[in-house]
């Protein structure tokens, strides 16, 4: 049984496709989705359909692959058994790869008015947020409102703080410019906020600078050692100065699932659950946690990062593990992180590459960038038409999904 079809739980059920077992995968959403094109949907550059695709359609040749749309309510570990809205199934082996959530540092409240970037969900609320105020700033008659209204402000310098920085200058620049009158969209006001003296915290200093001077000269303002303190309907409170805006994005922090309580067992300060170097649960050897979920370690006892990469190959090695376990193989290597390097997009034509052994920034990055992740996206289909959307926004500035619906107000 899989709990998740993310980038983990879908590599294991695929990794299990030639085993003569039962797989089940539930999962409270039936799609999964390519999260690190998220901010493109944000951004009104794709669409949803473009980067997501049904889970059923990813098993649909594996005949004993069953899929689950539902949510997670228990798991009875003494008699293995997991609770499924009114279902009750037992397993034998258990993988659970639920990913994490936004935290909000003990304000939960701020969620309302700082929304994460998580879900299809999550990126219209925010693109209908960013599109609604360059509509609210064209029929503002006070001058503060207008301000206001086209005042963007993103909490967190990781890379979904960067890349949506980027992603709404080059929007507002280069997209939105020639179709206002009243307005003028170029002269938005992009606030990227970093509690830390530096973004981008996981790749080299050099390339954080790039990306802040990057930044910078898209005329993003960023600012480090600047911690958020206040969020509200109107505004950001950071370091002791207010900003006010209608449209603040939350990219600070994650915290993992409810993996541990349902297990009830031991994790780190984080809540992630503390697993073997197999990936197994101490003490649980048919259970399974991996991706953010997990507080898994390399070799040198350093925690892996919660990226989709590390995900994907937990989920491929307890899957080949389970197989092997399956037919009487009672071995049980431990999980190897193959780090083949780290990317982030910046804007258009610009993008930073780390592969250990070489860095590269600017444009080459960002082709770089661009290739990796059309390969990446499953399906064929969404291959193409991504490849086909992003040629077009980079050779006419436009963005074909901008569309606003429901009423005229956020």
């Amino acid at each position: 049984m899989i709990i998740g079809a993310g980038f983990g739980g879908l590599a294991a059920a695929t990794a299990l496709r030639r085993v003569p077992v039962d797989v089940v995968v539930i999962d409270r959403r039936n799609h999964h989705l390519f999260q690190p094109l998220l901010y493109q949907v944000a951004t009104a550059t794709l669409s949803p359909a473009e980067i997501a695709v049904p889970i059923r359609r990813v098993l649909r040749h594996q005949r004993h692959a069953q899929v689950l749309l539902g949510e997670v309510e228990d798991v009875d570990v003494g008699r293995r058994r997991v609770a499924v809205e009114e279902l009750v199934i037992p397993y034998d082996f258990l993988v659970i790869a639920t990913g994490s959530e936004f935290s909000y540092f003990g304000h939960p409240e701020w969620a309302e008015y700082a929304p994460g970037l998580k879900s299809i969900e999550d990126a219209t609320t925010i693109r209908r947020r960013v599109l609604l105020a360059f509509e609210r700033a064209e029929m503002a008659v006070d001058a503060a409102e207008r301000e206001r209204c086209m005042t963007f402000v993103l909490v967190g310098g990781g890379p979904t703080g960067v890349e949506m920085a980027g992603a709404i200058a080059d929007m507002a620049r280069n997209t939105l410019a020639p179709d206002f009158r009243r307005i003028d969209p170029a002269k938005a006001r992009i606030v990227l906020l970093e509690a830390a003296p530096r973004l981008l915290g996981s790749m080299p200093e050099d390339l954080a600078h790039y990306a802040k001077w990057a930044l910078e000269r898209r005329g993003v303002e960023v600012r480090l050692n600047c911690p958020v303190e206040q969020v509200d309907a109107a505004g950001v409170t950071a370091a002791g100065e207010r900003i006010e805006s209608t449209s603040v994005v939350w990219s600070a922090g994650v915290a993992p699932s409810g993996a541990a309580s349902w297990l009830g067992v031991e994790t780190d300060k984080a809540g992630r659950v503390k697993v073997e170097p197999d990936l197994s649960v101490p003490g649980h050897p048919e259970i399974f946690v991996i991706g953010d979920a997990a507080l898994a370690k390399d070799e040198r006892g350093k925690p892996l990062p919660g990226l989709a990469a590390v995900a994907h190959q937990q989920g491929k090695h307890v899957g080949r593990l389970i197989g092997h376990l399956a037919r009487g193989d009672a071995r049980r290597p431990r999980f190897v992180y193959r780090n083949w390097g780290e990317l982030a997009t910046i804007g258009r034509q610009d993008a930073l590459a780390d592969f250990g052994w070489i860095r590269l920034k600017g444009w080459p990055a960002w082709w770089l960038w661009g290739a990796v992740h059309i390969f990446y996206l499953i399906g064929f289909r969404n291959r193409i038409k991504v490849m086909i959307d992003w040629l077009w926004a980079y050779f006419t500035f436009r963005r074909g999904a901008r569309l606003i619906t429901g009423p005229p107000r956020c």
